[in-house]
């Protein structure tokens, strides 16, 4: 049985002082739980050097400063805020080599802000995906290239056909030229069958390896594997006996773990650390109450269910709308009006995405809140045009777009 449907709910509970001015929906962030999962998953990497972790899932300072003090130096993301935040962050870690990709195509003046924060963290290594050669030659020497190469996802990259556009690419980045980004995400069958498609991947990989060397090229890294295949990518022998090329997974999920990490990989041994505070607010009819998380604070993007009950397995939650999330009662007890309960979502990273602040935990107390810097978008590129007046306000925006508060990452007390 999944561990999630096994958990103690009395090991998730809130103190009731907090729960008691807490309004509902309201993301909670269990520190410990975070910790418990950065030490498995750098048991199965084997170490911090064959793990890049995705931050598009964590998006907070906290929780940065949570994977630096785990030893890890080398990150992905995949908005220029990201980036913006995440590099802030671990300088105030005393932490100012680290090693970032933005993985995603930069476009228009998304080039603009990728250099700009660049000259703002000079000590940072600091790397884009590339797959034409207009995006190499708009890129300054202090940006690094890592061609992105598609591997049958078809969401981005040159696709692994087609050998001379990757070659021209990365010859044409000269000596900036990093390495291969071999994303793997499309993989979500039976495990099994996944291993076998990935593996199939993975030998596809390695000629292409072979043959960027035997150009002249110097791949320094390959990156591979988000969660449904990072243990995969990790078990293949040609992948872990690379000799000049380094090659690390990427998944980034794992930090906070889902439901629907658990359901294609329940042998993790991971818990979930973010959970979904939410009330029942009606009983509209028999059988059926509802609670007040919806799509507005809840991702509805990975399909239904879109949460799990913790500790309620006889709940099973319908298709939210925007600001109501119906729940069947299948058992059990019928939830009361006001009752409190806590959500597992199937897809965590848009869930995070969606939440201005979280609360944060640690053992049973609270911490305080944090603010989610790294959510959503800037609007403006370029650090010195975000800083902008807003004039109604007399107010002057940070660069990462959000109106100053008291203390780096806005924590206050609840």
């Amino acid at each position: 049985m999944p561990r999630i449907d096994t958990l103690d709910l009395a090991d998730y509970a809130l103190p009731a002082d907090v729960c008691a001015r807490l309004l509902s929906p309201a993301l909670v962030i269990y520190l410990d739980r975070v910790r418990d999962n950065l030490r498995t998953v750098l048991i199965h990497t084997g170490g911090p050097e064959r793990w890049r972790p995705h931050i598009k899932t964590t998006k907070l300072p906290e929780i940065f400063a949570e994977l630096a003090r785990a030893g890890i130096r080398h990150f992905k993301c995949a908005t220029t805020r990201e980036l913006d935040q995440l590099l802030t962050s671990l300088e105030a870690e005393g932490i100012a080599d680290s090693d970032v990709l933005l993985a995603y195509p930069v476009v228009g003046p998304a080039i603009n802000d990728l250099e700009s924060i660049a000259a703002h963290h000079p000590e940072a290594h600091i790397s884009v995906l590339c797959e034409d050669l207009e995006t190499v030659g708009a890129l300054s020497e202090r940006i690094g290239v890592f061609v992105d190469v598609n591997p049958g996802m078809h969401r981005t990259g040159i696709p692994l056909t087609e050998r001379d556009t990757i070659l021209k690419v990365a010859k044409a980045a000269g000596p900036h030229f990093r390495g291969v980004h071999f994303y793997d995400g499309h993989l979500h069958e039976d495990l099994s069958q996944r291993r076998a498609e990935a593996f199939a991947c993975y030998d596809e990989l390695l000629t292409l390896l072979d043959e960027l060397v035997a150009s002249g090229l110097s791949v320094l890294e390959v990156i591979t594997s988000g969660t449904p295949t990072f243990r995969i990518a990790l078990d293949h022998p040609g992948l872990s006996n690379l000799e000049a090329t380094q090659h690390r997974v990427s998944p980034g999920t794992v930090v906070f773990h889902d439901q629907r990490s658990e359901s294609e990989n329940a042998d993790l041994d991971l818990y979930p650390a973010a959970l979904l505070f939410t009330r029942v607010v009606s009983r509209p009819s028999e059988g059926l109450v509802t609670c007040d998380a919806g799509a507005k604070s809840l991702s509805a993007d990975a399909g239904d269910p879109a949460a799990v009950v913790l500790g309620r397995p006889g709940l099973v939650a319908r298709p939210p709308s925007e600001e109501h999330l119906p729940l069947q009662v299948l058992h059990g007890a019928i939830p009361q009006r006001g009752d409190e309960l806590l959500l597992v979502p199937r897809h965590v990273c848009t869930t995070v995405n969606l939440a201005e602040e979280v609360l944060l935990v640690e053992n049973g107390r609270s911490l305080g809140t944090a603010r989610v810097t790294a959510r959503s978008h800037p609007l403006l590129a370029s650090w010195k045009e975000r800083e902008i007046s807003t004039a109604s306000q007399g107010q002057r925006l940070t660069p990462n777009g959000s109106t100053p508060r008291a203390g780096a990452s806005g924590r206050g007390p609840v």
